[in-house]
């Protein structure tokens, strides 16, 4: 393990947390808010603790390799959290450091579950409400990818690193160089970005507004910044939100090929046409089952494309109180928890992809069984798909499932009913934001204790690091020197 380089990286993520932090404090200082001084104490803390660990360490070798990537990528993320809490809990707005961390990592992991309640929201200062959004769009990408754009030190083995951070069972290089790869994914992030911004401004919305409601679709967050939230906006405006959840749910290696004219290969994909597929068919359901709900098909449509799209990309938005909603449409609501956007997207969730190969794994075990004798190769996206990635979906979807109940069974030690628990437990792995019963989209998450607010701060960074980083931090070989076992083999 190369300890150094790991401290080294860390470090500089730190860093650059600190300079972001510049953003909120030029908004608090913009509309005056007394958290300007919550926000200095904090970007003086990320200068101290990143700014020591980048003198202190000063590696050697820049190598980095399969264990470094995942340790660097888990440990990034908790000290970007814990760092990014301070100016909630330095203003005393969230004084329980608990409740921040949770707050922040939700941001983070693009999640959006929160313990504020939503009238709180109505007085906090604009430079938190800022910095509260600002991280979606952060986690959104990965704050590594954007660390590998745009520092020239990081070498060419930190394709390890985006492999642990970026969601999904593959992770590939659009063109040769590494770091040419990270500048397309965020040039395409922040045009997309910009664009929604500016379509927010003309529909009328304010500045301000404009741009948290961006954040989060654009990091498929959810953050709001008043009791009202989206219901507060017009029909056009909700559209707007509905259509691009959907598109930054989608895989953007897809966007790259459309970018170099490559439409037949986009159109062909049968992780896009499942996507899109799946948003279509459970809009229709939902729109059918609430036809007693609202008076117009219009309101109905929309109501229903809206949360679907929401809670499919797992932005967590919602025009409604979809918990009053009919059990039918709860349950299609519950399943797409589950589901999540597409892999290489801002989306959380198991993946369309691994939903798509794990289906075609099964169609292929009851071809083996019906023609032991016949030969089966199983194909995604016009190539033929590895065993190795075969099986390596197959294992991420049992340590997901166990995990989930895993985190259910000790959420549950709370005391709290069967829906709260588990849907807490299911929204917060797999990055969605509000759930059902008495953490809803009319609620928050401030009635757990401080240990399972804990867990589900842990649960969050498990769903949007996709498992392994945590789990490889926690390992005792990996801090081992290298050796002959599993983990000690280095992957070059």
């Amino acid at each position: 393990m190369n300890r150094r380089m790991v401290l080294y990286t860390v470090g500089l993520i730190i860093l650059l947390e600190g300079a972001l932090l510049l953003l909120p404090l030029l908004v608090a200082l913009l509309y005056g808010n007394d958290c300007t001084v919550a926000i200095l104490l904090s970007i003086a803390v990320a200068a101290v603790l990143g700014g020591g660990a980048v003198l202190l360490a000063r590696p050697k070798s820049k190598r980095i390799y399969a264990r470094e990537g995942f340790a660097i990528t888990a440990l990034a993320w908790l000290s970007l959290s814990a760092v990014g809490a301070l100016p909630f809990f330095l203003s005393g707005q969230i004084p329980n450091f608990a409740d921040a961390f949770f707050e922040t990592v939700s941001g983070f992991t693009t999640t959006g579950a929160s313990i504020l309640d939503p009238a709180s929201l109505n007085t906090m200062e604009k430079g938190l409400l800022f910095w509260r959004s600002f991280t979606h769009w952060i986690g959104g990408m990965g704050v590594l990818v954007l660390l590998t754009a745009f520092l020239p030190g990081l070498s060419e083995r930190s394709i390890h690193i985006l492999r642990a951070e970026m969601p999904g069972p593959t992770m590939g290089k659009f063109v040769p160089k590494l770091r040419d790869t990270a500048k397309l994914l965020y040039l395409i992030y922040f045009v997309m970005t910009a664009v929604m911004f500016c379509i927010l401004m003309i529909s009328g919305l304010p500045a301000f507004d404009s741009a948290i409601f961006t954040f989060g679709a654009a990091g498929t967050g959810g953050f709001t910044i008043n009791s009202a939230g989206l219901s507060a906006l017009t029909a056009a405006q909700q559209w707007i939100i509905t259509v691009f959840m959907l598109l930054f749910g989608v895989n953007f290696n897809l966007y790259y090929l459309m970018l170099i004219r490559r439409f037949r290969s986009t159109l062909r994909s049968t992780e896009l046409w499942a996507y899109f597929g799946i948003f279509a068919a459970a809009t229709a359901l939902v729109c059918i089952d609430l036809t007693t709900v609202y008076g117009s098909f219009s309101e109905i449509l929309r109501h229903s494309a809206f949360q679907v799209s929401s809670i499919m990309t797992t932005t967590g938005y919602s025009t409604a109180n979809f918990d009053l909603w009919p059990n039918f449409s709860k349950a299609i609501l519950f399943i797409l928890m589950f589901i999540g956007g597409c892999a290489g997207s801002t989306a959380g969730g198991l993946k369309v992809s691994r939903l798509v190969l794990l289906i075609k794994n099964c169609h292929a075990q009851f071809r083996r069984t019906l023609h032991p004798r016949s030969v089966n190769v199983l194909r995604f996206e016009g190539k033929k798909v590895e065993e190795e990635v075969q099986s390596g979906v197959v294992m991420y979807f049992l340590f997901y499932i166990f995990c989930i109940f895993g985190i259910f069974f000790f959420v549950s030690l709370d005391g709290y009913d069967l829906t709260t628990s588990l849907s807490a437990s299911v929204t917060c792995f797999n990055n969605v934001g509000p759930g059902l019963g008495a953490v809803g989209p009319a609620a928050n998450f401030s009635l757990f204790s401080d240990a399972a607010t804990l867990l589900l701060s842990f649960a969050m960074l498990l769903g949007r690091l996709e498992i392994w980083p945590i789990l490889i931090l926690l390992y005792p070989a990996t801090w081992r020197h290298r050796g002959k076992s599993a983990i000690g083999k280095e992957t070059k």
